[in-house]
């Protein structure tokens, strides 16, 4: 088959490593040939060009910023996506697809959808990773009722025809699946269905000898608890939150707390750490790949954060390098996401709500145990493999051609 994949990540070849990535690789290993469409923002200074690395080929389409950019920048960049994709599938990709693959966010992109099916005859697949703009109304991005409703009730239609267009919606988790149809009159619950977030598994082998190295690199002491938040710091991590977390651990001796990120919230945090020094923290906005990977595997618990205002039912990717690393989850969230559910079922981390520091520091003294966190983060490495592999994605999408076939 041919598929056609859209995206907002920015990568040049499929080999590098992540949710989208890891998937189209099996597309590629099963024979399939792929065309990307996957942008790079304006900042970067790039001119669009087209990468062939025969059965993958990707369009480095120039648009707008997007990301870690004010909402004004942002918002206009978001409504020129769609203009920008379509012309770019028509310049670059002369092909007959099977299928088209797509991402949320953005959800702006059901006219270059329509316009594959209506072409070729495709088949549409959402790949739902973000119910907007209802997050927005959470954060207070966005009003629902008076003149600021004019932005959320654009792009609310634009999400629901990007809905009607997709004759298959999968979903991050049964929470999500719920949410989608439960808010969606008219969507057949046959369309919708979980196609979780997924990587390929990697061992991440170090020995003595790198551990070494990297705590030296990055000053991470020995003989302490090292929790590990890695990731977006935006306004959904709520990180506020997190920052009264590190602050009410000051005095705390046998935690470290290392945080790797970028994002809108970065400079508030940074702000905290120059100006509070905390003892048993570190701020990092961003490290290579193989150092992040390292570090990652040498902490002893993974961190997730996410605002408690949220009604809808997000669940983090972020979750599966923690899996991945083989260590447990803390996971601070509001109260829609079946994140709780995952971590508690699976026996591989705790839970509370965001906000409740009590409930976090009553879990943070849990995770002191060595023993504990041990036999959770072989836990949390049987379930990455047993749910999360990109194959098992694979298969779910394909399972609609099989059918038909």
């Amino acid at each position: 088959m041919n598929i056609l994949f859209l995206t907002l990540l920015d990568f040049e070849s499929i080999e590098e490593r992540g949710i989208y990535t890891d998937l189209l690789r099996e597309f590629v290993k099963d024979n399939h040939k792929v065309f990307i469409v996957s942008p790079t923002e304006k900042r970067k200074k790039q001119p669009t060009r087209l990468i062939d690395n025969g059965n993958s080929k990707i369009l480095k389409l120039q648009i707008g910023n997007i990301q870690k950019t004010n909402i004004l920048v942002k918002g206009v960049s978001t409504l020129l996506l769609e203009s920008k994709f379509l012309t770019g599938v028509r310049e670059y990709y002369d092909v007959k697809f099977d299928l088209v693959l797509y991402s949320t966010p953005p959800i702006t992109l059901q006219r270059v959808v329509e316009y594959i099916k209506k072409k070729n005859n495709a088949k549409a697949y959402l790949l739902l990773k973000d119910i907007f703009p209802q997050n927005a109304v959470d954060l207070g991005m966005m009003k629902k009722k008076g003149i600021q409703s004019i932005l959320y009730r654009y792009f609310r239609a634009k999400e629901k025809k990007l809905y009607q267009s997709s004759d298959y919606i999968g979903c991050m988790s049964q929470a999500n699946v719920e949410y989608v149809v439960k808010h969606n009159n008219g969507l057949l619950p046959s369309v919708v269905e979980i196609c979780p977030n997924s990587i390929e598994p990697m061992r991440v082998l170090i020995d003595d000898q790198k551990i070494d190295d990297v705590k030296k690199k990055y000053n991470i002491p020995n003989n302490k608890t090292i929790f590990i938040y890695g990731g977006n710091l935006g306004k959904p991590q709520g990180v506020d939150f997190l920052l009264k977390c590190i602050e009410l651990n000051k005095a705390n001796q046998q935690v470290h707390f290392v945080i790797v990120g970028a994002g809108t919230e970065f400079s508030k945090i940074k702000t905290y750490f120059k100006q509070e020094q905390p003892p048993n923290a570190q701020l990092f906005q961003q490290l290579p790949k193989e150092d992040y990977d390292a570090l990652a595997s040498l902490c002893d618990v993974g961190l997730i954060f996410l605002d408690k205002r949220f009604t809808i039912p997000n669940f983090p990717s972020r979750i599966l390098s923690y899996m991945q690393a083989s260590i447990p989850v803390l996971a601070a969230t509001d109260r829609h996401s079946d994140i709780r559910k995952v971590v508690e079922d699976g026996g591989f981390g705790f839970w509370c709500e965001h906000g409740d520091i009590n409930g976090f520091n009553h879990y943070v003294e849990c995770l002191s145990d060595d023993q504990l966190r041990k036999e959770m983060g072989m836990k949390s490495r049987a379930y990455l493999e047993n749910h999360y592999t990109a194959k098992h994605s694979y298969e779910i999408i394909m399972s609609h051609f099989k059918k038909e076939r």
